[in-house]
């Protein structure tokens, strides 16, 4: 191989080497912020949603309606309301089964209550009261004696489903106040909309406002990718995770009261099983069990969809044991769908990264 010279000494130059800090044409490049968002799970969830209202609005008799809009409201609002603090445990890492539980004893409660000759008002106070304090025994075990979530849940989802029991026993009462069970039922105008609907969305805004736009927001991303670090950064993670849980037993406490008075109805089983709806529906709109990653737009679209889908299939006289079985399978498709698509984008990274470096030995060996 021959040698250059430089011009002033005659020694021989090193042969020219590529420059292989710089980036090939092929080397994988990340996406912008908008391409992010845009091509999220939360978006795609939000598009599907689309899609499939549009599909059901031409292909189902009577779906495109204003009492279809209204009933279909009023079911999902319980799953709404509840979704709004379980995004922001998930997002953190942790899970709460026990809301169902709590609902149906904040509706025994108050039937018991209220069969005594207690105020109406003060009958929802005491029953928000005790949802707060459900919460707050959870969060006590969880977040001050660092015990799991899942198994602390999985106990007082037993807990207080048996304490709802208790209460009231097999009795249902029946009697409220017509005039709020008929607000709990009625819309707006001809929209079909309910009118408490209202409030929901309040709820959605305060809890959209609270994850997305504030540091104690930010704070439960951090501790979704890692407790330890968000405490290192100054966190505080145990005093976090207690108040999210107290929020927890409120809102479950709030779904539980309008899950009575729209139904007209305190029974110990209210609201059983709402447990697995919320869940698929949070996982759905793109919060990842894992923790760290999801948007309250994203679980919004999630629980309108499954929500829309089971309306659909009631339209359809499917029987209620299809309904639960679809929310399953919505379930899993939820856990296992980011999993594979995580394994898939790691595979074409690694194949990119290889591919890249193989072309810069190649550039460099022709030099």
């Amino acid at each position: 191989m021959s040698e250059t010279t430089t011009p002033s000494s005659g020694a021989p130059a090193p042969a020219p080497v590529a420059d292989i800090t710089k980036p090939l044409d092929s080397e994988p490049k990340g996406k912008t912020g908008a391409a992010r968002i845009l091509g999220g799970r939360d978006a795609i969830t939000i598009y599907a949603l689309v899609a499939f209202l549009i599909y059901a609005a031409l292909a189902i008799p009577r779906f495109a309606s204003p009492v279809t809009t209204g009933f279909l409201l009023l079911d999902v609002i319980p799953v709404l309301l509840i979704a709004m603090p379980m995004t922001l445990i998930i997002v953190t890492g942790e899970i709460d089964l026990s809301v169902a539980s709590i609902a149906g004893l904040t509706s025994a409660l108050m039937g018991v209550l209220w069969a005594g000759g207690m105020d109406i008002w003060q009958v929802l106070a005491i029953s928000l009261l005790a949802g707060i304090i459900a919460g707050m025994f959870n969060g006590f075990l969880i977040a001050v004696l660092g015990l799991p979530s899942l198994a602390v849940t999985i106990g007082t989802l037993a807990l207080f489903r048996g304490l709802a029991l208790v209460v009231i026993g097999d009795n249902a009462v029946a009697n409220f106040p017509k005039e709020l069970t008929a607000f709990f039922t009625s819309k707006l105008g001809g929209t079909g909309i309910p009118t408490v609907m209202i409030g929901v969305v309040l709820v959605m805004i305060f809890f959209a406002v609270l994850l997305h736009f504030t540091p104690f927001g930010r704070g439960l991303f951090a501790m979704g990718y890692s407790k330890e670090a968000a405490s290192f950064v100054g966190i505080k993670v145990a005093r976090s995770k207690f108040w999210l849980y107290v929020g927890s037993g409120a809102v479950s406490a709030l779904a539980g009261i309008y899950w009575t008075l729209r139904y007209t109805s305190a029974r110990s089983d209210n609201a059983s099983g709402l447990e697995l709806a919320v869940i698929a529906a949070v996982l759905l709109g793109g919060v990842s069990i894992f923790g760290g990653k999801g948007s309250i737009p994203g679980v919004i679209a999630g629980v309108l969809l499954i929500g829309t889908l089971n309306y659909a299939l009631r339209l359809g006289r499917v029987s209620d044991v299809v309904l639960i079985t679809v929310t399953g399978l919505l379930l899993i498709v939820s856990v296992v769908a980011p999993s594979i698509g995580s394994a898939v984008k790691e595979w074409r990274h690694t194949r990119r990264v290889r591919r890249s470096f193989s072309q810069r030995q190649t550039r460099t060996s022709t030099h």
